[in-house]
């Protein structure tokens, strides 16, 4: 058998719905400075689908920094990777910096975090080991997990009592083979906004041997006193073993950095191999996040993305809509509908009341289940906020009164052609 006759996006959780209008639902297009106000489809919408949690991404003295480092280093510099040529004074002043920052020994540069995760668990365990990670882990968490030779054991989304039942299953089979666990969860979760219940986690070590590795994308720079992250902000950065972030999100960036005692970071220094056999951050990357990184300690954007955050998670609340248990940036808005439902909402957001934000669906959430992702930044205002809740409060008057069940928004609008 020709192994492309079986390959067809049709056949994969997402690619069952590329045939419905690819470039507006799936792949949509952005365009303009990136910012709450941008342009999709030829008209101004207002944005709520970018990571730029502190406003970095357009910040003046940012988009200088990162020109004047392309203009005096170029993108190829270094060349190699950093175990053979490409490494740098200005990489290690950045990783010590993030260790610091983050209150551990010694730091490690990653090119991407996605990568990174996946590759940084894969190093940290053998087969004789065991993971046992939160069921909503995001996907670089699941293909570390899959990459993992030993077994395996899931717990229900922070849920403690199911974490202490893997972790007795764990307990018993590292016994038998002399392993040990690595307990995997995010700091914050993506879709959710769910905090992971890290003091309960460390609290078990009381109980068992394990050690931990936490996914903070969406916690550092937004979350804790100085913005260090979820681990600050519950206050047990001294008991989460191993830290990785990105530089997507608050940053605004690209690349990514794993902090954690000095000996276990000179191990993964030798032993991760998207470093290894990948070319060193390029320059100005490392300078531009350098400066990215010393803007955000203590930055006063942070607290400014929280009087956006608490407004409008607020304001929604006060309306009457399920936004889960929240208590980050990330803010769900929970509803029920068909695809087909979905889909007209969607449009009616996007066309009629010039709303873009991020769209979950099944497969990634149960099967009649909408969930519409907001993330505010420091750069929306209150005026952007209200604009939003309004829309917000007019679709779900629709959803409920059956007004999105007839297949096509074009009855709904026919002003447009969509």
């Amino acid at each position: 058998m020709d192994i492309f006759e079986k390959l067809d996006a049709r056949n994969t959780p997402l690619g069952q719905y590329a045939h419905v209008q690819e470039g507006y639902f799936m792949f949509p297009k952005l365009e303009g400075k990136i910012g709450p106000r941008m342009q999709f489809q030829g008209r101004e919408v207002l944005n709520w689908s970018l990571n730029s949690y502190l406003g970095l991404a357009e910040h003046p003295e940012i988009r200088e920094a990162d020109a004047q480092a392309a203009k005096d280093w170029g993108l190829a510099y270094p060349m190699g990777a950093r175990i053979m040529s490409g490494n740098t004074k200005y990489h290690e002043k950045l990783e010590q910096d993030l260790a610091e920052f983050t209150k551990r020994e010694d730091g490690m540069l990653l090119n991407f975090g996605y990568q990174g995760v996946v590759s940084v668990i894969e190093a940290l365990v053998d087969r004789k080991d065991a993971i046992v990670y939160d069921a909503e882990s995001h996907a670089c968490i699941i293909d570390g997990v899959r990459l993992h030779m030993g077994k395996r054991f899931v717990y229900k989304h922070n849920d403690m009592e199911s974490l202490e039942q893997q972790l007795k299953r764990a307990t018993k089979l590292t016994n038998e083979t002399g392993g040990g666990i690595l307990v995997v969860t995010e700091g914050v979760f993506g879709m959710s906004g769910n905090v992971g219940k890290l003091k309960d986690i460390v609290a078990l070590k009381e109980k068992y041997d394990f050690r931990v590795l936490i996914d903070d994308a969406h916690g550092f720079g937004t979350m804790g006193p100085t913005g260090a992250g979820t681990d600050e902000y519950l206050d047990v950065q001294d008991q989460i073993d191993i830290y990785i972030s990105t530089f997507a999100k608050s940053m605004a960036s690209i690349g990514a950095f794993v902090s954690g005692p000095k000996k276990i970071i000179k191990y993964l220094r030798y032993s991760t191999r998207s470093q290894l056999f990948a070319k060193s951050v390029p320059m100005p990357l490392v300078i531009g996040n350098q400066k990215r990184l010393d803007m955000l300690k203590n930055s006063p954007q942070k607290d400014k993305l929280w009087e956006v955050v608490n407004a409008l998670q607020n304001g929604l609340r006060e309306r009457g809509f399920d936004i889960g248990t929240t208590e980050a940036p990330v803010t769900p808005v929970y509803m029920h509908g068909s695809m087909t439902e979905v889909g007209n909402l969607i449009m009616d957001l996007r066309e009629r009341y010039n709303i873009f934000c991020s769209i979950v669906t099944f497969p990634m959430i149960p099967r009649g289940q909408v969930l519409l992702r907001l993330i505010p930044t420091a750069a929306h205002t209150m005026r952007d906020v209200e604009e939003t809740i309004n829309a917000f409060e007019a679709i779900k008057d629709k959803l409920a009164n059956g007004e999105y069940q007839k297949d096509g928004i074009a009855e709904l609008m026919p002003e447009q052609q969509v």
